[in-house]
């Protein structure tokens, strides 16, 4: 009996003599360098002061009333502590908004609308879940009805131009029925048929009145917070330089009123690579272009020196 007692606790030391030499070796092997779980000391995470004056093209925010503030001050803080979405769309505004800017102001839309572009997509040719497409997330049917051209080998809600204009389109309609620049924004995001439904049950007009559904809730808020800190990023803490941002590469134009037969060959002629030409051409969804019918088409060619080709 004894001397099974004196052999577990001989095991016992050995055991934990053994677990001591291999903790200073992990130690030794492994030393953890203070400065390496530090954190910068001017790195502070803080509420967000809302600005004062909000509005949403022209239209003011009921900002008196604390159920909207609080809707507010979630949008405020979720995309300004979501810092890497953050400068994304920083960077990709500075190259996209030159573009959408000219045609809200062609249509009588107000800027602000192109924030709408931004929390619809993120500035990207993203496909949602329902099948909305490009930038503005036009649906099939919708792109149709306002005169795109949408099949398997041409989408024209990929081209920014042609969908900036379907979306003014849609917008005025909206504002119209609506005569409201919020309304016409949360039907963008819901469609007609549920802001109308909302608006019968619960008999009022205005969007901040509205019990809506979790996305077109939050739609304009978030649009709202997006606008002010990609208009003043370091209010919110970024900083950025110009040359940090996307540049837009110039281009020209090139008619084309036949079929091509093959769009790497096409590119080739031009200098350029089939992912450049499809990079400035997302519109063109497949290798070749059909053009039974001897349509005309405009295809973008980016400017020389810009990309490099080849070895």
């Amino acid at each position: 009996m004894l001397l099974g007692v004196l052999f577990v606790l001989s095991t016992l030391v050995f055991a934990v003599q053994q677990g001591a030499a291999l903790n200073e070796s992990t130690e030794e092997s492994n030393p953890v360098k203070e400065e390496e779980i530090r954190v910068d000391p001017t790195y502070k995470i803080s509420a967000i002061a809302i600005p004062e004056d909000l509005n949403f093209a022209g239209e003011a925010v009921p900002q008196e009333d604390p159920e909207i503030m609080e809707r507010i001050d979630r949008e405020f803080l979720v995309n300004t502590y979501w810092q890497s979405n953050a400068l994304l769309l920083m960077k990709r505004a500075h190259k996209y908004f030159p573009i959408i800017e000219p045609i809200l102001l062609k249509n009588g839309v107000p800027e602000d609308f192109k924030y709408l572009a931004v929390a619809e997509s993120g500035l990207q040719n993203v496909v949602s879940p329902a099948g909305a497409r490009g930038f503005w997330q036009i649906m099939k049917p919708t792109g149709r009805e306002y005169g795109l051209e949408i099949n398997d080998n041409v989408d024209e809600r990929y081209h920014l131009e042609k969908a900036t204009q379907v979306a003014c389109d849609y917008l005025k309609k909206y504002k119209e029925k609506y005569g409201s620049w919020t309304l016409a924004a949360a039907a963008y995001n819901a469609g007609t048929g549920s802001i109308d439904r909302y608006m019968n049950i619960q008999q009022t007009d205005s969007y901040y009145d509205l019990l809506l559904g979790d996305e077109t809730g939050r739609y304009v808020f978030r649009i709202m917070a997006i606008k002010e800190i990609l208009k003043d990023p370091e209010t919110y803490g970024f900083k950025i330089e110009e040359e940090d941002l996307y540049q837009n590469v110039p281009t020209f134009q090139v008619e084309v009123d036949t079929a091509v037969s093959s769009f790497a060959e096409f590119a080739r002629n031009y200098g350029i690579s089939y992912k450049i030409l499809k990079r400035h051409n997302a519109w063109l969804r497949e290798p070749h272009l059909n053009n039974s019918s001897r349509k005309k088409y405009q295809i973008s060619i980016p400017m020389k020196g810009y990309y490099k080709v080849g070895p």
